[in-house]
C-alpha cells in the first residue's frame, strides 16, 4: 500500500490531463492572515500554521487538518489552500508538520499530533478559536493519525489535552484496516511496534467516541474503500456515531483536492464537512 503525498504527484497528474494549470499549486494565493511557523516543540518539523476566518473574530470553532504522505513526506506549506478554504467558512484552522519515517517510526507521528493539539489547547484563542471546539480532519496517511487520536484515549491523555475538547473527527482516504503489513511503506512506518493490533483504528474503537465522520471515493486503489466501511461498521457495533461518504467515481488524491476551490466542483466535500460539523455544533 502506498500513500502518496497529495502535492506533487497528483499536481502533475492533473497537469498531465490538462485539468490543472502548471502554474498552479495547493500552495497559498497569499490571501488571508494567521500565523506561520510556530513550533510546538523542539524539532524543525515540529512547527505550525494557523489561518484565520476573514474579519477574524473570537470562540470561532477550530480545524485541525492532518496531510498524508504515506508517513514519510508531505509539508504543511502545500495545503495552504485547504486551510484557507476552511477559515473562509468560519473555522479557525492549524495545520501542523510532523516527523517523518525513517527518522521516526509508531507512533511518534501520533504523538506529534498530539503535542501540536496541546500547542491548539493552550494559545488557539490568540488567534480567535475556542479550544473546546477542536475539529479533526486527516487525509490518507492523515486520517489515520485523526483517527488514533479521535479513538485512543491515551495520545490525547499523555500530551495533557482534554478529549472532550474534540468535538468531530473526520477522515478522508483513510488506512484503518492494513494488516499483516505488506510492502515497504507500512512495514516502515508500523514494522517495529511491539503490539501490531494496537496500530489499527478498527481496533481502538469506542462508544463514546466524538462524532465521527468517514468519507472515500469509490475509484480509490490506493486505499480501498473497505477501509472506510470496516472501520464504520466496527464503530456502529459499539454504538459509536459514525457517518459515511462514498463519492462516485473520485479516486485516493480527489477527496482532499475537491476541499480547494479548483477542484470543489468534483464533488460536495468541504460542503459535507461544514454540514456534519454545523449539524452537531452549530454555525461557527
Amino acid at each position: 500500500m502506498i500513500l502518496p503525498d497529495l502535492s506533487r504527484r497528483t499536481a502533475l497528474t492533473m497537469i498531465g490531463a490538462g485539468l490543472l494549470p502548471a502554474c498552479t499549486s495547493l500552495s497559498s494565493t497569499g490571501r488571508g492572515e494567521g500565523a506561520r511557523d510556530l513550533a510546538f516543540g523542539p524539532h524543525p518539523r515540529q512547527k505550525l500554521d494557523v489561518y484565520v476566518p476573514p474579519g477574524g473574530g473570537q470562540n470561532r470553532p477550530v480545524v485541525f487538518f492532518i496531510y498524508g504522505g504515506s508517513w514519510s513526506g508531505g509539508s504543511r506549506g502545500t495545503y495552504a489552500l485547504v486551510g484557507e478554504a476552511f477559515a473562509a467558512r468560519g473555522y479557525v484552522t492549524v495545520i501542523a508538520d510532523y516527523r517523518l519515517v525513517p527518522e521516526v517510526r509508531f507512533p511518534v507521528f501520533i504523538e506529534d499530533g498530539a503535542l501540536a493539539l496541546r500547542f491548539v489547547a493552550d494559545s488557539i484563542t490568540d488567534y480567535g478559536g475556542d479550544p473546546g471546539r477542536i475539529h479533526l480532519v486527516g487525509h490518507s496517511a492523515g486520517a489515520y493519525n485523526a483517527m488514533m487520536l479521535a479513538l485512543d484515549r491515551r495520545y490525547l491523555a499523555t500530551a495533557g489535552v482534554g478529549a472532550r475538547s474534540i468535538r468531530a473527527a473526520v477522515g478522508l482516504s483513510g488506512p484503518y484496516d492494513f494488516l499483516p503489513l505488506e510492502g515497504a511503506v507500512t512495514t516502515a512506518a508500523f514494522g517495529q511496534a511491539r503490539n501490531l493490533s494496537q496500530t489499527q483504528p478498527i481496533n481502538v474503537v469506542r462508544r463514546d467516541t466524538p462524532p465521527i465522520l468517514l468519507a472515500t471515493g469509490s475509484a480509490d486503489r490506493t486505499v480501498l474503500p473497505k477501509n472506510t466501511q470496516t472501520l464504520a461498521a466496527r464503530l456502529r457495533q459499539v454504538g459509536a456515531p459514525v457517518t459515511v461518504e462514498v463519492y462516485e467515481g473520485l479516486g485516493h488524491a480527489e477527496p482532499a483536492l475537491a476541499l480547494t476551490p479548483l477542484f470543489s466542483w468534483r464533488a460536495p466535500v468541504l460542503d459535507d464537512i461544514i454540514a456534519f460539523f454545523e449539524s452537531r455544533n452549530g454555525r461557527p
